[in-house]
């Protein structure tokens, strides 16, 4: 295949601009252009000519153009798309919207009685993969940005060092190496984030399905997936797809009745993404290993991960956080579904089912995890469900729920250790910080003031200024003799006479 920009008649001499053959050099493509084999391996694709021949101009335009920062989103976002329409994503029927908003219709009533969070109101929506991927686009850039960008300069850098002297003079001809690696790195790193998100279109089933919202609170169901989730099982597809809806709505529920939550769980991955440490020696060895004729090379780098496998005190603690909010979240919405589809035959073995997919996760939320060093798996799923199960009994419906009202009221990871003791360790807490605010109110109301004053004997109160003489009714501060009872001089005896 030839540069279209730049024909070629078979000769020789026939000169060759240097991005051109900077290209050709870096993916196997000959003297006259690109290898779309090679190139449909670097972007995760199946190598189709007739749908390389569409994306040609793209990928040209990777190294070419300038990207809005050192990522660049615009490719992730249409690899993702691209990847998510592979393997057939039929657009969804008008009869399968219908199913799927009766479905989530259903279950909104049947989680009035066992929450104490009303129902949003929502209407039910029935997305295709690529509509999952332009709802959720913008939350997949926010939560990764901060270790995309470390990774983008990280793998430009380094390339840069590895480049051969004649390629830096090539690329210096086109704005500097600088600028052209800048944008290789970035545009890598996006094929490889679209590559990730679209393969986590196919896997998921819903808006939130990985407990975090995505969406934006916007309460959905896949019907592909849905179906490919109940397929071997011998479980009505109807019956499935209504257990399903009720973990949707209930996690919509509590996303959109508790407005800090959102923030503070994707505020908690943005923190520990911030803190990720980029293994610079392992990018550099990845680097002298790459192959520049073999694009998967680079590919196959990025999915074992670039990061440090040792984390530091700070990040152990956030993600014990992290993992624990998450846990408890996914708990919550676990206990409230199993008492919301009770009626539902099947429901037990369906519980049993998405815990474990919970805990384990598939191969694409594994690259995922690969790529952008953190795994969303609330781990101590069971745990959390146990502690909000015991809580039921001891609180009830609205003293349970009540918890979600501020951080500091939710259980710790201490909790996740010990449910049973929860209560007894909390009511500890609300005594003393009840003492706390009596304190507080006797101190505002004057309360200590009037305890520290003299009684109407004469003898000092308990609260007497330290070092301060005690007086007597009549304002006069009595001598030594006055009262032989009061001890007055903390060196004399009570006879009066100097000790020592």
């Amino acid at each position: 295949m030839t540069n279209p920009s730049n024909p070629s008649n078979g000769d020789d001499d026939t000169p060759q601009d240097p991005l051109s053959e900077m290209l050709a050099k870096m993916f196997g493509g000959g003297a006259g252009g690109f290898d779309p084999q090679e190139i449909a391996k670097a972007a995760g694709l199946p190598s189709d000519p007739a749908a390389m021949a569409m994306i040609m101009q793209q990928v040209q335009a990777m190294f070419s153009s300038q990207s809005e920062g050192p990522v660049n989103w615009q490719m992730a976002h249409e690899q993702a798309r691209r990847v998510a329409a592979s393997d057939n994503d039929p657009s969804v029927s008008a009869l399968q919207r219908r199913s799927v908003d009766e479905s989530l219709k259903l279950a909104e009533l049947w989680l009035d009685p066992v929450t104490d969070f009303p129902s949003t109101g929502q209407l039910g929506r029935a997305w295709s993969r690529a509509e999952w991927v332009e709802a959720t686009m913008t939350t997949w850039r926010r939560l990764t940005e901060p270790v995309a960008t470390s990774i983008a300069k990280a793998l430009s850098d380094v390339i840069s060092e590895q480049l051969p002297e004649e390629m830096k003079s090539m690329m210096g001809m086109m704005g500097g190496p600088a600028s052209m690696l800048q944008n290789v790195g970035g545009a890598m790193f996006g094929m490889q984030l679209g590559q990730a998100v679209g393969a986590l279109s196919k896997d998921v089933v819903g808006s939130t399905d990985i407990g975090v919202p995505l969406a934006d609170g916007r309460m959905a169901l896949l019907p592909a997936n849905v179906a490919a989730f109940g397929a071997g099982l011998d479980i009505p597809e109807q019956e499935v797809q209504l257990f399903l809806a009720v973990r949707e709505a209930a996690h919509v529920r509590l996303f959109t009745h508790i407005p800090w939550l959102t923030g503070h769980l994707l505020g908690s991955i943005e923190r520990y993404a911030r803190g990720i440490h980029i293994d610079m020696g392992k990018i550099e060895e990845a680097a002298r290993d790459i192959d520049p004729t073999n694009p998967e090379s680079l590919q196959g780098a990025l999915s074992q991960g670039v990061f440090m496998p040792e984390r530091t005190p700070e990040q152990d603690a956030a993600l014990v956080r992290l993992e624990t909010t998450l846990a408890l979240v996914e708990g919550w919405v676990d206990e409230v579904t199993a008492a919301a589809a009770a009626n539902l035959p099947s429901a037990g073995a369906l519980r049993e089912m998405v815990r474990r997919r919970r805990a384990t996760g598939g191969p694409a939320e594994h690259a995922f995890a690969a790529l952008v060093g953190l795994e969303l798996r609330p781990r101590r799923l069971r745990d959390a469900a146990a502690l909000w199960a015991l809580l039921l009994k001891d609180r009830g419906i609205a003293g349970r729920d009540a918890l979600w009202q501020h951080p500091d009221l939710l259980p710790t990871a201490e909790d996740l250790d010990d449910p049973a003791g929860f209560s007894e360790r909390r009511r500890l807490i609300e005594s003393s910080d009840a003492d706390v605010d009596a304190a507080l109110q006797r101190l505002l109301a004057g309360g200590f003031e009037q305890d520290g004053d003299a009684p109407a004997d004469g003898t000092p109160g308990a609260g007497a200024a330290e070092g301060a003489a005690p007086t007597d009714q009549g304002g006069q501060t009595p001598g030594a003799g006055d009262d032989p009872g009061a001890d007055t001089d903390p060196d004399t005896d009570t006879d009066g006479t100097k000790a020592g």
